[in-house]
Order: structure tokens, then sequence, then C-alpha cells
């Protein structure tokens, strides 16, 4: 794989050539607390390293290896994309690095840790299937120019029906910037907003609760539990609890 491809991936709008020794001990030991949450959760983690243009960890969840070790991917880096992600969709990922760093240059240096990207894209599996998968990626250390110098990416099984679906969230805010590709420009929307009671059985649908054990738990009766659940489709245009659980978690809604 030619340098230049993968280079591409590193904007030279984010471009890192070192840190200072005081920048470094901004991560000192953080790692162990990524992997201590790797091993909690279903979703796949990987962390990148900026200055040094790659991977400098990979979670061992099979989602996102396809069908490689963690080692195997750590030592690919982003040769992992040129050869797991359909050619329509890497396009679509350089074209997200683009906007997503030039979105974050309009930050102020203060509010830049608070920002989240999200979007979908296709990686096909070890039996050569595509998978539709979300990625949310958080900066985790800034260098002295506020700089993104390492990055935490979470990936989960997508809700969505096709690749895109670029969105920018701001912890404590209740607006998303949605990219639309079709007019290159961003959007801002309001997220959706869930009821308690929405809340409350869509956590229990993702601990596995029949519609009968989640009216037995809240005190209502299982027409009430289906009344809502349809509201809750509604809302999110989705068709399934299912949906509304991978829906819910990749916008920040429970």
């Amino acid at each position: 794989m030619d340098t230049n491809e993968t280079n591409s991936f590193f904007n030279h709008r984010n471009t890192i050539d070192r840190v200072t020794e005081e920048e470094k001990e901004q991560q000192f030991s953080y790692l162990e607390s990524i992997k201590a949450f790797a091993r909690a959760t279903y979703t796949s983690i990987y962390v990148i390293d900026y200055m040094k243009q790659g991977f400098e960890y990979v979670s061992d969840n099979p989602l996102f290896l396809c069908g490689n070790t963690p080692e195997q991917v750590l030592e690919m880096g982003y040769i992992f994309y040129f050869k797991y992600v359909p050619k329509a969709d890497l396009e679509l990922l350089l074209k997200i690095n683009s906007i997503g760093f030039e979105f974050y240059e309009r930050i102020s240096l203060e509010n830049r840790l608070d920002y989240t990207i999200s979007y979908d894209f296709h990686i096909t599996n070890k039996e050569d299937k595509k998978i539709l998968v979300n990625q949310k990626l958080t900066p985790l250390f800034l260098n002295k120019d506020g700089k993104i110098w390492k990055a935490i990416c979470i990936i989960s099984i997508s809700s969505e029906r096709e690749a895109g679906n670029i969105k920018i969230y701001k912890s404590g805010e209740n607006k998303v910037y949605h990219y639309r590709l079709d007019r290159d420009v961003w959007e801002t929307e309001k997220k959706a907003v869930l009821s308690k009671r929405e809340q409350e059985i869509l956590q229990l649908c993702a601990r596995g609760f029949t519609i009968n054990d989640i009216a037995e738990a809240i005190f209502v009766s299982p027409d009430t539990v289906k009344f809502h659940r349809r509201k809750l489709f509604d809302k999110l245009e989705v068709s399934s609890i299912t949906e509304a659980i991978a829906y819910a978690t990749n916008n920040k809604l429970i």
C-alpha cells in the first residue's frame, strides 16, 4: 500500500510534528482505563495517534477486526481501511476526515474535547460480507495548538440503512450538527427527546426484559408498554426494538 494513500487520512489541518513533555504527561496510564472499558463493552474500541499516524490500541472485539487479531490490525494501521472498506465508503471516509477537521478548527480551544463526530460506513468481514457500522470519534488529548493528538474511536453496528449519516455532537447540548452530503452543508438539528417513561422502557428492553417483564417492573399494563413502544418507534423512525436501542445508543439518548 502506497504511504501517500494511507497518509491521506491524516489531514494537513491536524498534522502534529511533536508534543512537549508536559503534553506527554496527559496520557500517563490512560490506556489501562481504555482497556478496562473495552473489556466491559460489546463495542469495538481503538485509539488513533495523529503524531505517529497510526493506531495505538485496538480492542479484542471481532466486529472491527475482519478476521484479524488486534495485533495484526495494530500493525496494519490505516492500511486496514484500504483492505476492508469498499471503495465508495473509503472515499466517504476521506470526505468525512476533511470536513470534520474543517468543522473542528471553528471550535474554541477550551471546548474542543467536548465534541464527538459520528458516521456510518461499511466494512467487509472475513466471509466477504458487507456490514454497516457506526463509528464515533472523540478527542482524548490535544497538543498546545489545540490539534487532536490522540482520539478514541468506538465502533458498533449501525441502526441506519446506508453509509454517511455524519453528525457532530457537543456534550451537554441538545442539538446535532448534521452534514448533508447532497448539498455539502452542515445543518443544526435538535436531538430527539425521549420522555422518562420512554427512556425507562428502552433501558429495560436493552436489558432483555419482555413486554410483560417491563409492565410488571414499572407497574403498568402490557398494553401501556406497547403504546409507549409504538410512540418510541415513530419518534425515532425505526421499526423494531433492536433498531430503537441501536439508534438511541448511537445518538446518546440513553
